[in-house]
């Protein structure tokens, strides 16, 4: 809050407030729609995960491979929804050397869908 002078004299000469807006933030999130074809060589990609994800200021919201389907077709074995604050610690991530290394026992092993989404803006 910052003091607005009021142009006023008397007894409530300065006493109005300006509320400066808050920064808005907006989180992104990362789905991914995966089929898993070959656990063992996929038990790798997931050995390493936490590691390099744990850098990156991101949650891990959801990871499931039986949601509940309310319409259509489902055909993934494995559905991971994740959260970051921003689009750019979404992509540091992502496109990291070491998340990349990690990931070719992922592109061996599986096939997915991935996308990054924006959330709605957040007011700080």
């Amino acid at each position: 809050m910052t003091k607005v002078p009021s142009g006023r004299s008397g007894k409530f000469s300065g006493i109005f407030t300006r509320i400066e807006p808050k920064a808005a933030r907006m989180a992104h999130y990362i789905i991914a729609q995966i089929n898993i074809d070959d656990r063992e060589t996929y038990a790798n990609y997931e050995e390493g995960f936490m590691e390099i994800f744990a850098k990156y200021d991101g949650s891990l919201l959801a990871v499931d491979e039986d949601p509940r389907l309310l319409e259509g077709s489902w055909p993934y074995t494995r559905t991971v929804l994740i959260s970051f604050p921003g689009e750019a610690q979404a992509l540091d991530w992502y496109q990291s050397d070491e998340y990349q290394a990690l990931a070719r026992y992922r592109f061996a092993s599986s096939s997915a869908n991935i996308s990054i989404i924006k959330g709605l803006e957040l007011m700080e």
